[in-house]
């Protein structure tokens, strides 16, 4: 893409907002304004971005709802410190400060852990669900990760 195509582009429209996803909601749980920006505009990488970020939110919640065992703090730090990390990368801000507030309560051994973690899992719940509607009836099209509709 030339420098003045680039220029024209909407994703560097830095005045743009995130946008009701669904009638009802105030806005999506991803920020595709946020999302656009990081892939410098490119659908195919936002498609590919959703769903490994989708698969991986998938597994962690997973392995979050099993039940707490006292040598597990460890894991479960990272886990939240790594899903933080890339909630924040794809625009789902609502996972990723779930997942900060999670992973600040098992640093400090806070009572408020199921709680948190109960944040977390409905979180990542809202951002799936968004992702499944976004990518619509998208296949994988073998081991390149490109998807179609």
């Amino acid at each position: 893409m030339g420098m003045a195509k680039l220029a024209e582009s909407a994703f560097l429209n830095c005045e743009a907002q995130p946008q009701p996803f669904l009638d009802g909601q105030a806005e999506s749980p991803i920020d595709l304004v946020h999302l656009s920006r990081q892939t410098f505009g490119d659908h195919d990488l936002e498609r590919e971005l959703l769903a490994l970020f989708d698969a991986q939110a998938a597994q962690f919640a997973e392995r979050l709802r099993a039940p707490a065992a006292l040598c597990d703090g460890e894991w479960r730090i990272a886990l939240a410190h790594t899903i933080k990390g890339s909630a924040r990368a794809v625009g789902a801000f609502e996972v990723g400060n779930a997942a900060e507030a999670y992973e600040k309560a098992l640093r400090g051994g806070e009572s408020s852990v199921v709680e948190k973690r109960d944040q977390l899992d409905d979180a990542i719940r809202k951002a799936c669900s968004a992702i499944a509607h976004l990518l619509g009836r998208a296949v994988q099209n073998g081991p390149t990760g490109k998807y179609f509709k």
